[in-house]
């Protein structure tokens, strides 16, 4: 049972540069009384083609994986080998997937935390916490900790970047069999020096981001 029902406090003295502990996070949360914490993170940002893509990932209770960290401090075969490991050993998952016209019709940020929503909303179990990477609140009425660099600092939170960015790969080399003159199997939409002749040379594709910059 909850013992804070909003708990707005929580973590308010925190200084990042004391979080050794990868379960610093979830720790505190359970000893406020929340059973059911899931981290929260996204992957396709700054790409210039494909979808912004979420996941949230409910732990087990005081356990950490080996090799989990930062996606982006990963390589990506590192990624998939703790992939099975992360769906193996997860309560549940949730993924969220919005398109590149939704990031063209509003804006990556705001695409970005609808794909936070949608990932909390697929999991299995209504979480109690999140833990949330970056800095602007998911918009929904949980009790929640946005946590800069969070994929960091926190092991839920690392896990489900690993989820995000292993997921939304998967994606981009779909994208490829249908558009392979943009490399996306390599660059995963990202503005590399080849993927930006390729536009010059061909032009935007179906799948390409119309508002981004190296696009329009």
């Amino acid at each position: 049972m909850v013992k804070a029902s909003k708990n707005l406090s929580l973590f308010q003295d925190f200084n990042p540069c004391e979080a050794v502990d990868p379960l610093f996070f979830e720790s505190a949360a359970f000893e406020q009384g929340y059973s059911i914490i899931a981290g929260v993170d996204e992957a396709g940002r700054g790409p210039l083609a494909g979808p912004v893509v979420a996941a949230a990932v409910v732990l087990p209770s005081g356990i950490t994986l080996p090799g989990i960290k930062d996606s982006k401090k990963m390589t990506e075969k590192a990624r998939i080998k703790a992939f099975p490991d992360i769906i193996n050993s997860a309560e549940t998952i949730g993924i969220g997937v919005v398109s590149h016209s939704y990031i063209d019709e509003y804006n990556i940020l705001k695409a970005s935390l609808e794909a936070m929503k949608q990932a909390v909303e697929n999991l299995d179990t209504l979480p109690e916490y999140l833990l949330v990477d970056g800095i602007f609140k998911i918009p929904m009425p949980l009790p929640q900790k946005c946590i800069k660099k969070g994929d960091q600092l926190s092991h839920s939170i690392s896990a489900s970047s690993i989820v995000a960015k292993v997921y939304r790969d998967r994606i981009m080399h779909s994208y490829h069999s249908i558009y392979p003159e943009y490399g996306f199997s390599d660059n995963k939409g990202y503005g590399t020096a080849k993927h930006l002749e390729a536009l010059k040379k061909f032009g935007p594709c179906p799948v390409h981001r119309s508002t981004f910059r190296g696009v329009c």
